[in-house]
């Protein structure tokens, strides 16, 4: 019987993890980890929203008193992202994400246990802050991912979060009127909790993102360019942070007035109403699992314009549209086409000046949400709801737009 050969006696060594098979693997368990922390993030909120009308009867509030009750979220949000972003510089990405996220988880069964609008509003600030702060932090460890796999894969984290909001309103309104508010909002804030134990786990583990340096050009730069350099990348990540703001009004501004649009200018049953914000939502999850594949064959830019400007003839159709079967079309339309937007621009602004960089750009976005409703409201009334839908159409235009100014602005060429 021949010997056998001695590479053929040796056992095949596991993957170390600086090895290029082990780092692949450590990558998809981190970017396993990391959707999972997208995912719980959207289901907690959906679980919160799905809520509301029973948290409002429990503290007696008006429309007017719980409104400001509800800005307390916005607010909470918007103070905390530029502080997570210095955080993340420090403590790093990852760790910042499995914090905020568990204090996400804790702060959303608080809600239920408030009797006046004075408490809800306070614990609705600690609220928002850990949702910016987990949204700040996720995002900012994703652009760290994303440079490691050097592929977009930004919109599939975003997927996560889209389906995670499917599957919390799903199951939130399974649940509506079978068990209390408190019950359900401390069951979902122990599955996030249950979340953050799992996959938090298994991000810490898995070998940190090393963040390449950011450049500008190839070419060397200058004496005294530093300067410049940070100049031009503040100005990179306001021009996308004012895209952010642009896709995230037509988003806030459909998910309040989609359904009225519905009823009162198209006169749809209210089960049809419901119908069409859902399947916006459900067009813009299926827009952002395809983000990734988009991106590599058109490219960030062009799937930018073309969903800015597909959004924008979508919501056209939808706000003038006489039919109900052309407006859901509409926003079916406008879902595919602001999908991958948001997340582009977040993934731009973290490559582009790293956590501050999606902190501020985040701060713009998450403005973008909060003015779009109210807006949409004062212009209702002064003209028509269709009419000021129609700003919707203007914004997602916009917001394609400036990712050609990105671009230009990018590769030094003239806008």
């Amino acid at each position: 019987m021949p010997l056998l050969n001695k590479t053929e006696a040796r056992p095949a060594r596991p993957s170390s993890p600086t090895s290029p098979s082990g780092r692949r693997s450590s990558w998809s368990a981190a970017r396993l980890a990391l959707t999972a922390f997208f995912t719980v993030d959207g289901f907690l909120f959906a679980a919160w929203v799905v809520r509301i009308p029973d948290v409002r009867a429990q503290v007696a509030a008006s429309h007017s008193a719980l409104g400001l009750a509800l800005l307390c979220i916005s607010a909470g949000a918007v103070a905390t992202m530029a502080l997570v972003g210095r955080l993340c510089l420090r403590y790093g990405s990852r760790r910042v994400t499995v914090a905020s996220v568990a204090v996400f988880s804790l702060a959303v069964a608080l809600p239920a246990h408030t009797h006046s609008v004075l408490a809800l509003g306070a614990v609705l600030l600690l609220f928002g802050a850990g949702y910016g702060a987990a949204n700040v932090a996720m995002n900012s460890a994703a652009v760290d991912l994303v440079a490691e796999l050097r592929r977009p894969v930004m919109p599939s984290f975003h997927a996560g979060y889209s389906l995670g909001g499917l599957l919390g309103a799903a199951v939130g309104g399974l649940l509506a009127g079978r068990i209390s508010a408190s019950w359900a909002l401390a069951a979902s804030g122990a599955l996030g909790l249950a979340v953050v134990t799992l996959a938090g786990t298994a991000l810490l583990r898995a070998p940190a993102a090393a963040r390449p340096a950011p450049r500008e050009s190839a070419a060397p730069a200058p004496a005294g360019a530093a300067a410049r350099l940070s100049g031009h990348a503040r100005l990179l990540v306001v021009l996308l942070g004012l895209t952010a703001l642009c896709t995230a009004y037509g988003e806030g501004a459909l998910a309040d007035w989609a359904t009225l649009h519905l009823t009162d200018d198209v006169h749809a049953s209210t089960a049809t109403a419901a119908a069409g914000y859902a399947a916006f939502a459900f067009a813009m999850t299926v827009g952002r699992l395809s983000g990734t594949w988009l991106s590599e064959r058109l490219g960030q830019t062009r799937v930018m314009l073309l969903g800015g400007l597909a959004a924008c003839a979508g919501m056209a159709t939808a706000a003038l549209a006489p039919s109900v079967p052309l407006v859901l079309a509409g926003f079916v339309l406008v879902g595919l086409g602001l999908a991958n937007v948001f997340p582009l621009a977040i993934a731009q602004a973290g490559a582009a000046a790293g956590p501050q960089g999606v902190a501020t750009a985040s701060t713009l976005g998450y403005a973008g949400m909060l003015i779009g409703p109210p807006v949409i409201g004062f212009l209702a009334d002064a003209l028509s709801l269709p009419a000021a839908l129609l700003t919707v159409a203007a914004s997602s235009a916009l917001a394609g737009l400036l990712a050609l100014a990105v671009r230009r602005h990018r590769t030094g060429r003239p806008a």
